[in-house]
């Protein structure tokens, strides 16, 4: 099954990235403060979960996948009735 729809709509890529942004942002004030406690084995498994996102060389080619919940039960349902 490779009938992928994407989608170039700004207004759902301004979103995504918005989420991606705050995701980013997050698990990196949680890395230093992890650092800053001295909770060196917490903060190496989050960086380990969020490497290709906190690498600066990396990060802006890290794909993100997503899917609409709803539409992925709908496609479902069409194939298992």
């Amino acid at each position: 099954m490779n009938n992928f729809e994407y989608t170039d709509d700004a207004a759902t890529t301004d979103r995504l990235s918005e989420q991606r942004d705050n995701i980013y942002d997050g698990v990196v004030q949680r890395f230093r403060e992890l650092m800053a406690e001295e909770k060196v084995d917490d903060a190496l498994a989050l960086a380990d979960e969020f490497f290709e996102w906190m690498d600066p060389n990396q990060v802006d080619d890290e794909i993100t996948t997503f899917f609409d919940e709803d539409e992925l039960i709908q496609l479902y349902d069409e194939h298992h009735e």
